[in-house]
């Protein structure tokens, strides 16, 4: 038996919350609701959107996770064992944002329902990826 997050009712209902706050950001600014974008503009790292709506973006992010927990309880969730693995990985990630000019939210969510070729690519890349490392490290 699957836990209740790994059912697709959640996770459908969760796609579309992403999409309409992805949606309610391009309507309401103009801007592109990319994670790594907004996380660098609310630390004062360089972006165009507007700190204020930057800040609220990147305060929500923990403060849904943080609400999922309290309605439903915590879900496992499993680390490597070296840190260092881990703060590697976090770093290349960031710098793979910069360089890739947005992260999987930006490309993935607003590029692609934008019909970006930009996107497009970088969105295939992420998932091919994710696959070839995911079957290296042996899930």
């Amino acid at each position: 038996m699957l836990p209740d997050y790994a059912l697709p009712g959640p996770g459908f209902l969760g796609g579309l919350l992403i999409g309409l706050a992805a949606a309610l950001m391009l309507l309401g600014t103009g801007r592109i609701a990319g994670v790594s974008g907004l996380v660098a503009k609310s630390l004062a790292l360089g972006g165009d959107a507007p700190w204020r709506v930057a800040f609220a973006f990147t305060i929500g992010l923990p403060l849904g996770a943080a609400l999922v927990v309290a309605f439903i309880g915590p879900v496992p969730v499993t680390f490597p064992d070296l840190p260092a693995t881990l703060i590697t990985g976090g770093l290349l990630v960031g710098l793979g944002s910069r360089m890739g000019s947005g992260c999987t939210s930006g490309h993935g969510v607003c590029g692609l329902s934008r019909l970006s070729t930009r996107s497009v690519v970088a969105t295939l890349t992420f998932m091919a990826t994710g696959m070839v490392t995911v079957g290296l490290m042996g899930s």
